[in-house]
Parts: structure tokens; sequence; C-alpha cells
């Protein structure tokens, strides 16, 4: 029995009736300069301005106006979208932020759209940082089959990732926190990413 209280604490949770898993990370995340630069190196290439320039078209579909993105990466979306500003937790994102006035603090008042690319499934309380959206939030996510698939995926990262969701569970879960789906994709799936859903949830009036 020992293993199995174990991997109840330790392990990857998951619950089918509601599209969605949980890991729980460390509080020690690789979240410093080196990872921020190989963020950077990947987005400066051909796919990573790609993403960049569908992740702006995306936003532009729906929204024209302030942008917070939380969890910057490279900072290549921040630097390319114009009136867009940045949210982080590594350092090293932070100091680029504020050495080009682009800072702000996700947790200290509303924003009329938040974008998390690739960053929703590294924050221990997606629903409070969701809630800090007056209007729209766009996502691109790692999508899962059901949790087997996690297991044996490369999004499966046990020091970065806390949550996954199924394509309904997701839609599920946004709808808990006040939001609709106005758009789903798989636009950076068919620029070579594995398994990634794009959404735009306006939230309810």
């Amino acid at each position: 029995m020992k293993s199995f209280s174990d991997e109840l604490k330790n392990g990857l949770v998951w619950l089918p009736a509601l599209g969605m898993g949980y890991f729980p990370v460390p509080q020690k995340r690789p979240y410093d300069e080196s990872y921020f630069a190989r963020y950077q190196k990947m987005a400066d290439t051909p796919k990573g301005r790609a993403l960049t320039r569908t992740r702006i078209q995306m936003v532009a579909r729906h929204y024209h106006g302030p942008v917070l993105d939380v969890g910057i990466g490279s900072g290549q979306f921040v630097e390319t979208r114009p009136n867009t500003r940045g949210y982080d937790v590594n350092p090293a994102g932070v100091e680029w932020l504020k050495l080009r006035g682009r800072w702000a603090n996700l947790y200290a008042g509303r924003y009329p759209a938040l974008t998390f690319w690739d960053a929703l499934e590294h924050i221990d309380r997606p629903d409070v940082a969701v809630a800090k959206a007056e209007q729209w939030v766009f996502v691109s996510v790692p999508i899962f089959t059901d949790g087997d698939a996690i297991l044996t995926s490369r999004h499966f990262r046990k020091d970065e990732h806390i949550f996954y969701w199924t394509h309904t569970g997701l839609l599920r879960w946004f709808a808990e926190q006040g939001f609709d789906c106005i758009e789903h994709n798989i636009a950076e799936t068919e620029l070579g990413r594995d398994g990634i859903g794009s959404y735009a949830f306006r939230r309810r009036t």
C-alpha cells in the first residue's frame, strides 16, 4: 500500500469526469537566466517567429487594446505586439520586462485581456490568475486525450507543469470560471508543435 499512497501524494492525479489532471510540482522550479535564454533562442527562429505571428493574429481577430502577457517565455510576444506588457516569475524575465518598461503585476489589479502562451499549466492557482481578466483570456496549452496520454508525452514535465487538460476539460474549467470559448484552433500544432490547442475565451456578461 505504501507505493499507492505515495503515488496519491506525489504522482499525477487524473480525474476523467473533469478531463483534468494535477501534478504536485515542487516549489523549486527551473526558472532562471538559462531557462529564459533557451526560450529566446527558440523564439529567434522561423518557427518561433511564426508562432508569435499566429498568436498576435488570433488576439487581433477578437480584441484590440492593452494586453498583459502572463509567463512571457522569450518576451517576443510582448516586444512584437504594441500596447502589451508582461508578468513573469522568472527573475530573468522580470528584469527583461522592467528594463523595457513593460512589467506589470498580474495580481495587483485587473486587466482587459490576458494571454497565457504555454503558461497556464505552470501556475499553482490558475483560477486566481484568469480571474484578473475583465474581458478576454487567450491560451495555448498542451491538450491530452486522457491521463495515460500524459504519462508518455513530452509535455509531462514534473518540474514545471502542474495542470493538464483534455479539450473538453479545458472548456469546462473555463466555463466554471465564467468564460465562453469563442475560438479554438490547432494552428500551433500545424506549425510543428506537439498537441497544442489555442483558445480565445470571453468573459460572460
